[in-house]
């Protein structure tokens, strides 16, 4: 068993190759800290992340990884985890990956209750493909293909992921490394689909386009535009507004789809050898 973050990681893959600034690898580091802490082996744990800057975390982890297309992240984990119950799986998605191209992968995956964990890096724009709009850029917020400002209302993506049955449902920010730890650990350890959504800074593109071109400056931002959940009923209607509550969401027990779908073969066996049996 490893009990070091960095014996999960392919330490010679490092430096990683996020911009200088970035928050990804700040969510990644935070995940070889979870699985460290809860010894997790990595011979039965797998990661799996889609296309865009968050999918390059796959590539660090020294266990069973898989970089796929995207928006289809999810698709391949539900595959490797109907196979391969026993796998600890953990998928490393964007915003623009799970929430626009990946959508509706995302929701149904929260509909049926997979045993799977999705940290969701949610930089509210398309960073690797050249700084798009993303499903999450705040309005009048500029992307490259909105420099004018950004007409639409942006999805949240934890209550789309509560609202389509997810289970477990909490949500950090790249300012408090602490939490993405400890969220991220019970995300794991939840029997069912859990969803981690790590508000987080990109300042290559959203920030350079939105005068925010200081990292330390868009962590801050993120930091003061946050409320904690315990602290969120306190505040009046016009407090809240531009506010965004962090914390643990939801969390819901029901029944895991990979575990009943092994149950019903189990029956149906049964069933089959009693009608044989009984002829």
């Amino acid at each position: 068993m490893a009990s070091e973050p960095r014996e999960y990681l392919r330490i010679e893959r490092l430096p990683h190759v996020w911009c200088p600034g970035c928050g990804h690898g700040m969510i990644t580091h935070a995940l070889a800290c979870a699985m460290a802490e809860l010894e997790l082996d990595p011979k039965q744990t797998a990661v799996i992340g889609g296309i865009g800057c968050s999918g390059r975390t796959a590539f660090l982890f020294d266990m069973d990884s898989m970089h796929t297309t995207h928006g289809r992240a999810v698709v391949f984990a539900t595959g490797l985890k109907l196979v391969r119950p026993a796998l600890t799986i953990v998928l490393a998605l964007g915003d623009g990956d799970a929430i626009g191209i990946g959508g509706n992968h995302f929701i149904h995956a929260c509909r049926r209750n997979l045993d799977l964990t999705a940290i969701i890096y949610n930089n509210a724009i398309y960073g690797q493909t050249g700084g798009q709009v993303a499903p999450t850029t705040p309005p009048a917020k500029k992307s490259t293909t909105s420099p004018y400002g950004n007409l639409e209302h942006p999805f949240d993506i934890a209550r789309l992921a509560i609202a389509a049955g997810a289970t477990y449902v909490a949500r950090t920010t790249s300012f408090d490394f602490a939490d993405m730890v400890k969220f991220i650990k019970r995300g794991i350890q939840h029997k069912g689909f859990s969803v981690i959504e790590v508000l987080t800074h990109c300042p290559t593109y959203y920030g350079r386009l939105n005068d925010l071109r200081d990292p330390y400056e868009m962590l801050h931002t993120i930091k003061e535009q946050t409320v904690p959940i315990e602290e969120w009923d306190q505040l009046s209607e016009e407090e809240r507004a531009g506010k965004i509550v962090i914390g643990e969401l939801h969390r819901q027990v029901r029944p895991e789809f990979v575990e009943s779908y092994y149950r019903l073969i189990a029956q149906m066996q049964r069933l089959q050898e009693n009608s044989v049996d009984g002829h």
